[in-house]
């Protein structure tokens, strides 16, 4: 802690996630930008400033200015959310929220499900470049009555852009830890570099959004080199005022080293090819109050896994899925609020070569109500109910409250319950001596209690709160002792308790002259309840402490951003992550050079896999809008 405190003392914050600034636009004009940002609800929609829980949002100003190269760095810079990576440029990422793990935290793109139904290693395969993102939504907690299934710990929604003016964003970008190879992995440095354009097609009417982006690197270490392909369209298109359609469709592959990933040393020379592709097509009617929106959308993955890279002859796993989900998704208003209501199913199926030939459907059933009761009190209450044609009935209500104690404070509480249903490699895998799945699993079901106090005059912000989270038949890989394969067992009852605080702000200095910090931390607390000893493959791997700070600087052209990350882990020694960035705007370019890991700290996130030492990069940005 000594580490963190003197660091805290060089450096003020990392750069406020509410109010950050990159060069172009002006303090004013970003606050009410994101005050006005609606959040993606599915069935209703809330302005940024009238939620009633827990939401964190980055807008697409904030990703810029980030020393980031993809979308799993950007979310690391969020508390709570805890990014395992294993490796640079958008290597195969797990996501987690509170402590929970990557199969309990649900990821959506513009509302439609990422879920992979047979491993949470492959959702965040995702296909849109930063560019093309307009904000990104994060809720923490029991997240059944928004989102349905899988939503345990919370929820991540990636909205993309959709503008009425054409606009083009075209960034190239390098990076180096100048460290030579190691031997056996070619000759030269590791380093890598990346390429994206995203273009906007934009009227009164209508909206079309294309981008593409490719990255490459050698990697970081022995067999870590990565390649990773986009494509990416977003369509909408208005009739009237009261009718539009909507289209998405996409794809990513990614290809790269697999050493350490999951059964090291052995899988020193290992490789793994993940393809993903997702459609939607939506429209939205209006008739006076009520509202309907119905959707179809798929996602199919392909996962190749090659235990030797160089012999496809053994050692070699092939998994295909695909989930086709259909949903009808209403609004009407009333006198005594809106309620939301209607209907979703997702059919499910997978053919592996050991996970063996197997399909699944869900189906949901959900209404919600939100209302106010005077200028002080107002919230939303609702129920989601769901059924799979493996684990039957199940419905799970969640309540969110906020009173307004004046116009600077509020108080905020939340109860919600949800569900995760085991994925298919936890049930049916066949992976001996190594893993065997357990076709008696049972869904693990969660209750979640937050309450928290925030405070906003101008451009200070300050949030603090408190959750306590229990899971009950907590999944977990386990065996009693190393002469068996790992099994997955409902492990017992899974407890989480912690506490969150946030403070932001941001001072304009004049004529486009601009300091602000923000500083975040999240500490957890979790306990088990079982009977037993064996052991735990993934068990207490959570964040302890997460502390994040940093300052970021702006006199007209020129802007500076300085993070810092203390983490510490359950079963694990902290480490802090030191990054730096710099941009400088002329005309229609933006010039940026960064510095992430800015100390050389050796960590490891995820696997047996140590993550990049100090890496230099350097880039440009050239944007053109309409006027």
């Amino acid at each position: 802690m000594k580490k963190v405190l003197a660091i805290l003392g060089l450096i003020a914050a990392i750069p406020s996630f509410a109010q950050q600034q990159d060069s172009l636009p002006n303090l004013k004009m970003e606050n009410n930008q994101l005050e006005e940002v609606i959040i993606q609800g599915n069935r209703l929609q809330t302005p940024f400033n009238q939620v009633n829980r827990d939401i964190q949002v980055i807008t697409q100003k904030q990703i810029e200015a980030l020393p980031a190269k993809s979308l799993n760095e950007v979310l690391s810079f969020v508390g709570g959310v805890d990014i395992r990576q294993r490796g640079p440029f958008g290597t195969q990422t797990d996501i987690s929220i509170d402590g929970g793990t990557s199969e309990q935290t649900l990821v959506l793109l513009n509302g439609v499900k990422m879920i992979d139904a047979q491993t949470a290693h492959n959702m965040m395969n995702i296909p849109v470049p930063l560019s093309a993102i307009d904000h990104i939504e994060v809720l923490r907690g029991a997240a059944a009555r928004v989102y349905g299934i899988n939503a345990l710990t919370g929820a991540i929604n990636i909205v993309t852009k959709k503008e009425k003016k054409s606009s083009v964003t075209a960034t190239i970008q390098g990076g180096s830890s100048f460290k030579n190879k190691d031997e056996g992995d070619g000759s030269g440095i590791y380093g890598g570099g990346s390429a994206e354009v995203t273009g906007i097609f934009g009227s009164e009417k209508q909206s079309q959004l294309f981008s593409v982006s490719q990255s490459n690197s050698n990697g970081q270490r022995y067999n870590s080199a990565s390649k990773s392909t986009r494509l990416f369209y977003n369509g909408n298109y208005d009739f009237n005022s009261n009718h539009s359609i909507q289209a998405m469709a996409g794809y990513a592959r990614s290809r790269f080293g697999a050493n350490g990933f999951y059964a090291a040393p052995g899988d020193i020379n290992s490789e793994e090819i993940v393809e993903s592709s997702v459609f939607s097509i939506s429209s939205i009617h209006e008739f006076g109050n009520f509202r309907i929106s119905p959707r179809i959308s798929d996602r199919y993955g392909e996962d190749d896994y090659r235990y030797f890279k160089d012999d496809l002859s053994k050692g070699r796993s092939l998994h295909y899925t695909n989930a086709l989900m259909l949903e009808l998704n209403t609004s009407l208003k009333t006198g005594i609020g809106t309620f939301g209501f209607g209907w979703e199913s997702r059919l499910e199926k997978i053919n592996s070569s050991n996970i063996g030939k197997h399909d699944r459907d869900n189906h949901g059933a959900y209404a919600e109500l939100k209302s106010s009761l005077g200028e002080k009190i107002r919230g939303t209450l609702g129920v989601y109910a769901n059924y799979n044609t493996d684990f039957g009935w199940q419905a799970y209500p969640g309540l969110d409250l906020a009173y307004l104690l004046n116009v600077h404070w509020k108080i905020s509480t939340s109860i919600g319950s949800s569900q995760r249903i085991p994925s298919f490699t936890d049930l049916y895998l066949d992976q001996r001596p190594g893993n065997i799945g357990n076709a008696s699993l049972q869904p693990e079901n969660a209750w979640s209690y937050e309450g928290n106090i925030q405070y906003k005059k101008g451009s200070l912000q300050l949030k603090t709160g408190y959750f306590y989270r229990t899971i009950a038949d907590f999944i977990d890989w386990v065996r009693p002792d190393p002469s068996v394969p790992y099994s997955p067992i409902n492990f017992g009852k899974n407890n989480m308790q912690g506490v969150y605080g946030r403070v932001q702000q941001d001072f304009d200095l004049g004529e486009e002259h601009t300091f602000g910090y923000q500083v975040s931390y999240n500490y957890l607390n979790p306990t088990l309840e079982t009977s037993g000893e064996t052991q735990s493959k993934y068990t207490l791997e959570s964040l302890k402490h997460q502390f994040i700070a940093g300052i970021h600087y702006q006199i007209n052209d020129f802007s500076f951003q300085l993070k810092n990350r203390w983490l510490k882990r359950e079963l694990a020694s902290a480490y802090n992550l030191t990054d730096v960035r710099v941009n400088y705007q002329c005309q229609d370019f933006v010039l940026f050079t960064e510095v992430t890991n800015l100390f050389d700290a050796e960590y490891k996130e995820a696997g047996a896999v140590p993550m990049p030492i100090r890496w230099f990069g350097l880039g440009v940005k050239y944007q053109w809008n309409e006027q």
